[in-house]
């Protein structure tokens, strides 16, 4: 085994078709395609996903291996998503990876997609800080299908602290979303539309869930509730007040999440804490762990470039290349999963 191997990752767990090359733990490329189809049905239709995928892998690879300056024979292994997701993209990014394996003859490297998030902080220079969190740290995994709290005791020693117990982070902000007019993806349409909002102008209640765990469905509801009432009295409520709805949203939501990591402290009484997912791009949740930090100087926050919060193949790469450092190989015959599995 060479003292840099490189690896190939392959994402299709979602709607992005992610193909990344690695060595050792630099990027050498990080193509990612889009589905832009996706919005005009207001969220990801499976089908279409994976028909999708079949389409653009080969080009996604084919561009990962030009952008990276290498041969296909210089690849030491081909890493891919094994689940969670939606297990027709899963199927097309996994049939992908396998025939590629048998086709150069390299190890095969099947990965947990929680995980990959969390290990993408190992990526080099993949933290605004560009540095990598010391084991034991927290990690929160925020994005459309996940919001968990994990104790990350090593590469592969991970335990669930807290999940959600309905919607996700980002599924509750998409939600909220449509219900403004915003189209789909409508996360990031809140993030832009509240710069400019007053965040104290509206006060939405937070759910009150024991232990770790979250619960977005309520504080969705509440919001739903609030802006339907509104719009009975005043048709043009959404319009005079999208800024101030937004920011009141951003607020609610980052403190929600904020306050359970706050409480996964105390707890375990460790102060890294790692962010992870889509939704860790989020301007306000970033200021917000940020502003923490400053304050608790025990704290540490490690907060993702924005090219490593969305789902990508780097990710799926730096997981595999800490499998085959340890020779933890898969077989041809792995399937994937679509729902979460424990570690």
């Amino acid at each position: 085994m060479k003292n840099k191997p490189i690896i190939i990752g392959i994402e299709s767990s979602c709607d992005d078709t992610g193909v990344s090359i690695i060595q050792d733990r630099n990027v050498l490329s990080n193509i990612i395609i889009h589905q832009e189809i996706h919005k005009k049905y207001g969220g990801v239709v499976p089908e279409l996903a994976s028909r999708l995928h079949d389409i653009n892998m080969t080009k996604a690879v084919q561009d990962a291996i030009f952008y990276a300056k290498i041969k296909p024979h210089q690849i030491d292994a081909v890493s891919f998503t094994l689940g969670p997701g939606l297990i027709g993209s899963l199927l097309v990014g996994a049939s992908f990876a396998k025939s590629f394996s048998m086709g150069l003859g390299i190890p095969l490297l099947a990965v947990n997609h929680i995980q990959a998030h969390i290990l993408s902080h190992f990526i080099e220079n993949s933290n605004l800080n560009n540095s990598y969190p010391e084991f034991p740290f927290l990690g929160l995994v925020i994005s459309g299908g996940h919001t968990q709290i994990i104790k990350v005791n090593d590469v592969f020693q991970m335990e669930i602290l807290g999940s959600t117990l309905d919607d996700s982070v980002g599924e509750s902000l998409d939600k909220i979303a449509r219900i403004l007019g915003f189209y789909y993806p409508g996360g990031p349409m809140i993030e832009f539309f509240s710069k400019n909002g007053n965040d104290k102008k509206f006060i939405f209640s937070k759910p009150v869930v024991n232990g770790l765990d979250f619960s977005f469905s309520g504080f969705k509801s509440d919001v739903s509730q609030f802006i339907k009432k509104k719009l009975k009295k005043n048709t043009l409520f959404i319009k005079q007040n999208l800024s101030d709805i937004c920011a009141s949203v951003q607020k609610i939501t980052a403190e929600i999440l904020l306050e359970k990591v706050q409480k996964a402290i105390l707890e375990t009484g460790i102060y890294k804490i790692a962010l992870a997912g889509g939704v860790s791009a989020n301007y306000e949740i970033r200021r917000k762990f940020i502003s923490f930090a400053k304050k608790n100087t025990k704290c540490e926050i490690f907060i993702p470039k924005k090219i490593y919060t969305t789902d990508n193949g780097a990710m799926i790469a730096i997981t595999g290349l800490f499998k085959y450092k340890r020779n933890l190989f898969d077989s041809i015959h792995t399937v994937p999963y679509s729902k979460f599995k424990k570690f």
